[in-house]
């Protein structure tokens, strides 16, 4: 049996419309006081990008039967939240819940995350390859494409009538990387900006992105807007200098907060 919403049972989504994406996780590597690690979710769509330590706060969010999560690879900081889905699917009415993925990774969230030492009762919800096109509830689809990262990484796009969508984490942002013509022209791209320009040759070493690279990549893909994620859990502040950096290259630039709800 399939896994995947047919399209003639999906409602459109209006183009007249702002879509909603809620910030629910805007750090990387580990969680501060500040911020917890990666997780996005669009209410509407039923979709979550990523299950880093924020997936708990989804439960406020649901507002569909089935909720996709779609992984962009399986280090600890994007996936160690599938372990509340075993609260979330009690608490909330979801009739389904799919984690979407590169296989490999779902293979090794399922062998080792779930590992009876570590987790013994496990979260019900589905392990699904992605497929090289995703439909989205709202009559949407989902693509995704390769960053380079240790272990290897995907980007998403995210297009219905009207409003677009890209997210691009755990990669060097580069405006010459190929992922750059994937994501040209969206509304709003969310993008990792892990480290400060001065710490390049780290970023380099670890596979993350510093800021001008990543305002050079908005403004080269002619992006609406930009937000910063997957942020340095070391600093208890956002740093105005780097912020400025960022929009002196592409001015319509704001940090990823916890919480923030973005319209576009």
């Amino acid at each position: 049996m399939s896994l995947k919403p047919q399209a003639s049972s999906l409602k459109p989504i209006s183009s007249l419309k702002p879509l909603r994406l809620v910030l629910l996780g805007t750090g990387g590597s580990y969680a501060n006081d500040r911020r917890q690690t990666a997780c996005l979710m669009l209410p509407e769509a039923g979709v979550v990008l990523d299950a880093g330590t924020a997936l708990y706060r989804a439960a406020r969010w649901v507002s569909t039967p089935r909720l996709d999560i779609y992984l962009s690879h399986a280090h600890l900081d994007h996936v160690v939240g599938l372990s509340s889905l075993y609260d979330l699917v009690r608490v909330e009415p979801l009739e389904r819940v799919i984690v979407h993925g590169d296989e490999a990774k779902l293979r090794g969230v399922e062998e080792h995350l779930f590992a009876e030492p570590l987790f013994p009762v496990r979260p019900s919800c589905e392990f699904q390859p992605l497929e090289a096109e995703e439909p989205l509830a709202g009559g949407g689809h989902l693509s995704h494409f390769p960053l380079d990262h240790p272990g290897g990484s995907i980007g998403f796009r995210l297009d219905w009538p009207g409003h677009s969508l890209a997210y691009v984490t755990d990669t060097t942002a580069a405006v010459d990387a190929p992922y750059v013509e994937k994501i040209r022209g969206v509304d709003l791209l969310v993008h990792e900006c892990f480290l400060p320009d001065e710490a390049a040759d780290w970023a380099a070493v670890t596979g993350h992105s510093t800021t001008t690279p990543v305002g050079e990549v908005a403004r080269r893909a002619q992006v609406g807007r930009l937000i910063l994620v997957h942020l340095d859990p070391r600093s208890a502040d956002d740093d105005p200098a780097q912020l400025a950096t960022a929009r002196a290259i592409f001015p319509a630039t704001d940090w990823g907060v916890d919480g923030l709800v973005v319209e576009f």
